[in-house]
């Protein structure tokens, strides 16, 4: 039996309330994906039943669970379109098939750890249809244990090559209550055009999981798209329910190899040149991490992997730089500590 997780009283939904039903015109598609996650669809599903904005469908993609996440869905949430891999794939595959089945003009993706204030949907709809210059949108992601404390308002990249989300961590003073322009949305609580996916290109599957969307995110801005943060779509997030919280070896892998591949990947060789400084002195920061908490055999599995696969991603690059339509003054006014164009 799965474990509940506490509903929130002001967003609590009858059992007789039932997500829209699916049709060919659905405007919207929301995917979720999913990995022995039947409690936290247990919040996600009903906040997503709430939603004030009905013209969408579910997909719920299962990455192999081994709880009763399909069977309880098939029984509970017949109209969520349920895709079951046969094998555990990993993160950043869940969220391609998740990309993969939907034919509406967009496409939401959510994490499974999430719970939508029930008018996110309307909001990031409108924010794409008051906004063509934007590409795909992101919301106001709120603890989802702590009320008052931000997740992550848009995320940001910057010269050391790491994502981070902006503000995460600050109590909520409203300090980013204001929409604009920013240089990528979590991959967790975003909503797409699907006409931009089909540009950009699919998450790169060989970073597995951590930094898949901040790849992402860096690729749609040099094709030229921009993405809108959307502080009025608020999503409750519990973080890291699914891969576990804290640094793990995992983690630590994951991300530091996937930094690596994003440099070699993404960024134009004039930045590479007005920069080496700065993306040098990222990498000196994770020896020292590595160092520091005796993980240095970790570090040089990062690099000996990262090099390995490095004619697949020096292939990758040259799609990527022959899509690039910004000019590297234009990356850098993204790229940084606010993570997007000065009032935006």
């Amino acid at each position: 039996m799965s474990q509940s997780l506490p509903r929130s009283p002001e967003l609590d939904v009858p059992l007789t309330t039932r997500l829209p039903a699916p049709h060919p015109g659905n405007q919207l598609t929301v995917a979720l994906a999913t990995y022995n996650g039947r409690n936290l669809l247990e919040i996600a599903l009903p906040s997503l039943a709430r939603q004030s904005f009905r013209d969408f469908q579910v997909i719920v993609v299962d990455d192999a669970s081994t709880d009763d996440t399909v069977d309880w869905l098939h029984e509970c949430w017949p109209e969520v379109d349920v895709v079951v891999h046969d094998r555990n794939r990993g993160v950043t595959a869940a969220l391609n098939t998740c990309l993969e089945r939907p034919r509406s003009p967009l496409v939401g993706l959510f994490n499974n750890d999430v719970e939508l204030d029930p008018r996110c949907l309307e909001e990031m709809v409108r924010a794409l249809h008051e906004h063509p210059e934007a590409g795909w949108v992101g919301g106001k992601l709120i603890d989802f244990h702590k009320r008052d404390e931000i997740d992550g308002a848009g995320d940001i990249f910057t010269w050391r090559a790491t994502g981070w989300r902006r503000g995460h961590g600050e109590r909520d003073h409203g300090q980013y209550n204001t929409p604009r322009a920013i240089f990528g949305a979590c991959g967790g609580a975003a909503l797409y055009r699907r006409s931009v996916l089909e540009e950009v290109g699919e998450f790169d599957e060989d970073f597995f999981a951590f930094y898949e969307d901040v790849d992402w995110n860096l690729r749609a801005q040099l094709a030229g798209f921009s993405c809108r943060y959307v502080p009025t779509a608020v999503v409750y997030h519990m973080g890291s329910a699914t891969i576990g919280r804290g640094l793990s070896d995992f983690t630590r892998f994951h991300l530091w190899r996937n930094t690596l591949w994003i440099i070699a990947k993404d960024l134009p060789a004039g930045a590479l040149l007005r920069h080496a400084h700065q993306l040098a002195l990222g990498q000196l920061v994770n020896l020292a991490v590595a160092a520091r908490d005796r993980k240095l055999g970790i570090w040089l599995r990062v690099w000996r992997d990262a090099l390995r696969g490095l004619p697949r991603v020096l292939h990758k690059r040259r799609e990527v730089q022959a899509r690039r339509t910004i000019s590297l003054s234009a990356l850098e006014a993204i790229v940084g500590p606010e993570g997007g164009p000065p009032n935006a």
